[in-house]
């Protein structure tokens, strides 16, 4: 094996074991790796083809397929992350994000069209926008335990509005 190899062989068995460590109760056998690590054996490797297919064998020259490389690798990314760490409740947002990631690279790499930067910054925002509402949410249900928040701040205010609220003489 060369340098390059063991440099992305190395980091990825140790992630494996670190993995595999803190998930002691999963029996390992064929169907759970592939439960797991689906995205990385099938989504992940499609979209490097299609960056490797730009970057190599077409030269720079078909910058359309770009777009697909984005969206995949990102999709990629987003499903092994939610499949590792099972947090498919507030990670969905990322394949919003895929679709502005692979018209991003065809901005970078194209002409440049300003027109692009529309659709990504709004498909940009809206993913930060929805990951932010539903990892905040994820983050209060874990803090209080299932409480709903909401009833219990509009209790508050309800009863605070019937305290302080002024008397009018008819």
């Amino acid at each position: 094996m060369n340098a390059s190899r063991n440099f992305l062989l190395g980091p990825i068995l140790i992630l494996l074991g670190i993995f595999m460590f803190t998930r002691g109760g999963v029996h390992w056998g064929t169907g759970s790796i592939f439960a797991y690590f689906w995205p990385s054996m099938f989504v992940l490797p499609l979209g490097v083809f299609f960056h490797w297919l730009y970057f190599s064998l077409l030269q720079r020259r078909g910058v359309g397929v770009l777009v697909p490389g984005g969206i995949l690798l990102t999709a990629g990314l987003v499903c092994q992350v939610s499949m590792l760490f099972d947090s498919w409740s507030f990670m969905w947002p990322g394949f919003i994000f895929a679709v502005a990631v692979g018209l991003f690279e065809l901005y970078w790499f194209g002409t440049r069209n300003k027109w692009l930067l529309i659709p990504i910054n709004i498909l940009t925002v809206l993913s930060a926008l929805f990951f932010a509402i539903f990892a905040i949410g994820a983050l209060f249900g874990s803090l209080l335990h299932g409480r709903p928040i909401l009833a219990m701040g509009l209790i508050a205010a309800g009863g605070l509005v019937m305290l302080f609220r002024r008397r009018t003489t008819v």
